[in-house]
């Protein structure tokens, strides 16, 4: 059986942590997450799991590179803005959020190659859901660091009971 550490301070928490750092790095993580979740979504419209009436189709014909260099604009901002939220409280799993998002929106139009006004819908969304990620982040900070300062007495004075 596992013991919990009483104190919370106690826990190290990789995946929702602050990540300050030099600007580079905060570039190349951004770069990173879209490529990935970017690649991943091209790699997905690729194939088809099961018969073509059901599920996803596989890549519609028509031109590719409008759509993906859509989605890498549109993971570029979600990304940028999750690092700079990242950087300043703990977020949890952001490059999941990302790369989901993007993975999926490029994955979504080139199964179907949609009209820009529904490319830009889905990227709304998903940069809804971001924002979302963020405020969450945001709102456990607040509530962690409002606790952290509540008022306590001093050890060393006795209290009137």
């Amino acid at each position: 059986m596992m013991d919990l550490p009483e104190d919370p301070a106690d826990i190290d928490d990789e995946d929702a942590r602050v990540r300050p750092g030099p600007f580079r790095r905060h570039a190349l993580w951004v770069v990173a997450v879209t490529v990935a979740g970017v690649t991943l979504g091209w790699v997905g419209a690729l194939f088809r799991i099961g018969p073509e009436e059901f599920g996803l189709p596989p890549a519609a014909p028509g031109a590719l590179w409008p759509y993906l260099l859509a989605w890498t604009v549109i993971g570029v901002a979600s990304a940028a803005l999750l690092r700079c939220v990242a950087a300043r409280v703990p977020v949890y799993e952001p490059e999941s959020a990302v790369i989901g998002v993007v993975m999926i929106g490029t994955r979504l139009s080139l199964g179907w190659r949609p009209e820009p006004l529904e490319v830009a819908g889905l990227a709304g969304a998903g940069l809804l859901l971001v924002a979302v990620w963020c405020a969450v982040a945001w709102r456990g900070a607040s509530v962690v660091r409002r606790s952290g300062e509540a008022p306590r007495p001093p050890r060393d004075t006795p209290t009137a009971a």
